[in-house]
């Protein structure tokens, strides 16, 4: 990473204009063997070891929940996706530097671990939104939650989220408080018809995303699931991002990149970390 770069996201960070996309990947920052799923193709292996799946889709997250959910029950996919959640883990020292941020509108996180939820504990004002099925809550794209994890009613969501200083949108759901996941096919299909038209996204992240920058960190952007997931919660904020990510970009992955204008750090997620706080412990 070149300075100027280190500059321009020091920069946004300190204005509050910069967005922290956590995915999977920050898992690996768990001190030793992490017990939780660090991404799609661990999180696949748990869900087929509980049940028969064809061995075609035996790698592919969506399918093989959808396969389950078809033959066995939802219940037994969020059973299994529960059980794959459940440990607790503490979160780490990325998830803690990401909450110290003095100005922190809104932190996008897209896994179903409860870390980053854990680590905004510290902050005062805030609350989270989550996605849920539309197989359980039909015609509901989110739950909105107070700090303390009680779901706020309906007639009173937009009320209050406006309140809040910062925000933690999950649009794949989460373990907690309630275990709402979209991973099946159907999950996802529900939410792609609609998403070209921004329905399923709050209207606060709408808000929040404009003439701001996106930060993305653990992220991986092989499926087009991902990419398009991504792209729909940028959309209509800055001409610019950036993506933290060590591993060797596929095809799909540079063509995103270059598409959204999203500038590629080709570096481990811990020593972008120590850098990034490094420079924040430095005098003005």
């Amino acid at each position: 990473m070149n300075q100027q770069t280190l500059e321009e996201i020091h920069a946004a960070l300190e204005g509050g204009l910069l967005i922290p996309y956590v995915g999977p990947g920050a898992l690996t920052l768990v001190p030793g063997e992490c017990p939780l799923p660090v991404g799609p193709e661990v999180l696949v292996e748990k869900l087929t070891a509980k049940a028969t799946v064809p061995h075609k889709i035996r790698k592919n997250l969506s399918a093989a929940a959808q396969f389950i959910e078809n033959f066995k029950h939802r219940k037994t996919i969020n059973a299994v996706m529960t059980a794959a959640f459940e440990p607790h883990v503490e979160p780490t020292e990325l998830h803690r530097f990401i909450a110290s941020w003095p100005k922190l509108p809104l932190v996008v996180h897209a896994w179903y671990d409860d870390l980053m939820l854990q680590a905004l504990d510290v902050r005062d004002n805030w609350g989270f939104v989550q996605a849920v099925s539309q197989a359980e809550h039909l015609a509901t794209w989110v739950h909105y939650f107070n700090k303390d994890r009680s779901r706020i009613e309906t007639e009173q969501e937009l009320t209050v989220a406006e309140t809040w200083d910062t925000m933690l949108y999950e649009p794949w759901g989460s373990v907690r408080p309630e275990g709402n996941f979209l991973v099946s096919d159907s999950d996802f299909v529900e939410v792609l018809t609609e998403i070209d038209i921004q329905t399923p996204i709050p209207e606060k992240v709408k808000e929040i995303r404009k003439n701001r920058h996106f930060l993305f960190l653990g992220c991986r952007f092989q499926t087009q699931l991902e990419r398009i997931f991504a792209f729909q919660i940028l959309k209509r904020s800055s001409d610019k991002h950036w993506a933290v990510m060590s591993e060797t970009p596929t095809k799909n992955e540079l063509k995103f990149f270059e598409k959204y204008n999203v500038e590629l750090i080709d570096m481990p997620l811990a020593d972008f970390l120590g850098v990034l706080k490094q420079k924040e412990a430095l005098p003005a």
